[in-house]
């Protein structure tokens, strides 16, 4: 039977984010910024679709792969202190700010592992980086 301390441990870990509303939006714009920079890159490293087109205004990031793929949509969820993806290979994720990484609580797999695995899919390439992006 867990202490109450090791219950209130994971109430915070796996319930609403501990963060406070401004730490939020700098972790929020900090990941998804650092997410478009490297979005942008992979024309320049990859053979991406002539439809391929990365932007990112106010707070939603927007990622068109190729009409066979679909498009990602990465987006913050204040109210929530989350981010949101929907993933046109897993859909819709919600992620919360866990131990410094955004972590989708019904798998504990990381924001950027999911896109870094999928990208990988997509794209047939195992160089495909985006754990590096977490590192503050």
């Amino acid at each position: 039977m867990p202490t109450s301390s090791t219950a209130l441990v994971q109430v915070s870990k796996f319930g609403e984010s501990t963060l406070s509303h401004l730490e939020y939006e700098a972790m929020s714009e900090e990941t998804l910024q650092k997410l478009t920079g490297y979005l942008d890159t992979l024309p320049d490293l990859l053979d991406t679709h002539p439809n391929y087109d990365i932007s990112y205004a106010m707070g939603v990031l927007t990622a068109q792969i190729s009409p066979v793929v679909g498009t990602y949509v990465i987006n913050k969820q204040a109210p929530n202190k989350q981010i949101w993806l929907s993933s046109p290979i897993s859909g819709p994720k919600r992620y919360d700010w866990v131990n410094n990484k955004w972590i989708y609580n019904h798998d504990g797999v990381s924001l950027h592992r999911l896109l870094e695995t999928e990208f990988r899919q997509i794209y047939k390439n195992d160089k495909i980086d985006f754990v590096h992006l977490e590192e503050r």
